[in-house]
């Protein structure tokens, strides 16, 4: 029994998750989601060295990855790849919302499946008349990313279109125009309402929706409005990246032309782009 006991490992002998290699530690960090990596950072010194590993977050960003970098961030970050950004640290700037085109769109990459999504901004969109008092003005708001959206009081001839141009990485995509009747007023203490005053005219005719691509794919869609007091993501169409080696131009609108009829009391928030089946 003595002999036994004596050839016991000394404790200060034993080895532990803190002597794992950084290379072995980087391997397991590979397979787990970006918050499971960084939460298992903290673990040891081999676990937070391997999170920030470029092996680990390479595989958890979009394939052309330099290239969106450079088109969000331009001239900020240089040499196609991140310039001196780590993968991680370039990871986390895409997670971000960022804004380009003199802020009237943003992109960000939804943290759990590396996706991109893409919004404009009402004033990225050309709308007919947005310039005369009469008939719209701008409203400031917390319920868009951007700040602000385009109200409109009332108008026979509605119609507001735009285009992006990005490098959309491989996959299928959605698009909505993110409308609201009523325009949003808040009451104290902080109770939100809906003023519809100028709510009319939606009933009569559906609005239009228009989508197309620079491959030559082109779809539409119709719908009522409905709902005062909700924004609503009206699904223009659906369109599929299958290369990344152009950027994707694609154009959209949204029409309700029939001057029989006045129609008023509309919010444009935005026109969302986002991978098929998640809306951000």
């Amino acid at each position: 029994m003595g002999s036994f006991l004596s050839t016991s490992p000394d404790p200060a002998e034993r080895t532990g998750l803190g002597d794992l290699p950084e290379s072995c530690a980087a391997s397991i960090l590979g397979y787990l989601e970006p918050t499971d990596v960084c939460r298992l950072g903290g673990l040891n010194r081999a676990f937070r060295g391997a999170s920030w590993a470029d092996v680990v977050w390479v595989a958890k960003l979009p394939e052309n990855y330099g290239v969106i970098v450079e088109k969000v961030f331009g001239g900020l970050v240089g040499g196609g790849g991140g310039g001196g950004l780590c993968k991680r640290e370039i990871y986390t700037g895409l997670c971000g919302g960022n804004t380009f085109d003199g802020g009237t769109k943003r992109v960000w990459m939804d943290k759990s499946t590396g996706r991109i999504c893409l919004s404009v901004s009402a004033k990225g969109l050309a709308i007919t008349g947005v310039d005369d008092r009469r008939y719209w003005n701008y409203i400031t708001t917390t319920e868009s990313k951007f700040g602000e959206v385009a109200y409109l009081r009332q108008t026979w001839w509605l119609q507001a279109e735009g285009e992006v141009e990005f490098p959309f990485p491989k996959g299928n995509y959605s698009v909505f125009f993110r409308l609201q009747l009523g325009r949003t007023a808040r009451r104290f203490p902080g109770r939100r309402v809906c003023v519809t005053e100028h709510v009319h005219g939606w009933d009569k005719k559906p609005v239009q929706f228009q989508l197309s691509t620079s491959d030559g794919h082109s779809t539409s869609s119709q719908y009522f409005l409905t709902d005062p007091g909700k924004w609503v993501n009206y699904h223009v169409g659906d369109f599929i990246v299958r290369s990344h080696d152009a950027p994707t131009k694609v154009k959209f609108s949204l029409t309700q032309i029939d001057c029989t009829h006045t129609k008023g009391g509309l919010c444009i928030n935005s026109l969302l782009i986002c991978p098929t089946r998640m809306q951000g």
